[in-house]
């Protein structure tokens, strides 16, 4: 098996991502430790390349001398190694995926800031009562749809296609459940109100921003004022509930910023040996999106 096949065939950087869009959360290679994944596509790269030695295949594609340190080429390469192009080529894909993942654990830690601020302005629709004008519950139901669009907006565009944590998991599902809080119909439905929606309280379905219709509400206000404060104050309690949820420990977004944590820490510590063995790789060039959560993550670390 030549080398460049290895590198097709056990290293697939797809699986280090994670958690993909339409998997669970215990997705077996994805989902759980990224550092093992990591360390066993190495493991095959070596022990396959050194069988195919052994068993006598071809040389050429193969590595040679696995443990040895030579000195690496002006160009980078490691000359000790049959298909030095090979390695470079994963080292150059290490490279980038380093940044990648720490763009993503900075995205992942403000998504996880943005989530406990939608948790605490949820829970101050629970002072709502019985005895709040009107215009107070008007004035909280705006603030809070104000803040929903500050998360939509912050979020929205990285986790569109081809955005920076599309198809992370933890990020989507926490976009969805979120979401799913607003529309769901079954708060207030013992007072005789059908979720936030029978209060103007909506999700546009194309750009999934909220808008309150303050006629609707004062409409309802006016009709069933005690069922229409019993559905906000349910809806407090479950949106800040859900939201708590998806911050908790051993939940997806701390599980996620873990696993990125894991595989971070694995490459900063061992990038120097890795690029003696494979050859230093192309450095990589994050731009846009990447390049500014990148800098984020930098300043968190120097913080």
């Amino acid at each position: 098996m030549s080398t460049n096949a290895i590198i097709n065939k056990t290293f697939d950087f797809s699986l280090l991502s994670g958690m993909h869009r339409g998997h669970g959360n215990s997705a077996p290679a994805a989902g759980g430790n990224f550092l093992a994944v990591l360390q066993e596509r190495l493991a095959d790269f070596k022990s396959q390349a050194m069988d195919s030695l052994l068993n006598g295949g071809s040389t050429t594609g193969a590595m040679n001398a696995l443990l040895t340190n030579a000195p690496l080429m002006a160009n980078g390469r490691n000359p000790s190694l049959f298909d030095p192009e090979s390695a470079y080529a994963m080292m150059t894909a290490i490279n980038r995926k380093e940044v990648v993942y720490k763009a993503e654990f900075a995205e992942m830690t403000a998504m996880g800031d943005y989530v406990a601020a939608m948790q605490q302005e949820a829970g101050k629709l629970g002072t709502i009562d019985h005895g709040s004008s009107a215009d107070e519950i008007r004035s909280r139901l705006q603030a809070f749809t104000e803040a929903y669009n500050g998360w939509i907006d912050r979020f929205d565009e990285v986790l569109a296609n081809g955005g920076l944590l599309a198809g992370t998991h933890a990020a989507t599902v926490s976009q969805w459940e979120l979401e799913k809080s607003i529309e769901n119909i079954f708060n207030g439905a013992g007072s005789g109100v059908r979720g936030m929606g029978a209060l103007g309280l909506e999700i546009h379905p194309v750009t999934n921003m909220a808008s309150l219709d303050t006629a609707r509400l004062e409409r309802v206000l006016a009709s069933n004022p005690n069922g229409a404060v019993n559905a906000i104050r349910e809806f407090s309690g479950n949106f800040a509930r859900s939201a708590e949820l998806l911050n908790s420990e051993n939940n997806f977004i701390s599980n996620r910023m873990n696993n990125l944590s894991r595989v971070i820490d694995y490459i900063d510590t061992n990038k120097a040996s890795l690029q003696m063995e494979f050859g230093l790789g192309d450095s990589a060039r994050p731009s846009g999106e990447v390049a500014r959560a990148l800098a984020a993550y930098q300043a968190m670390r120097a913080a």
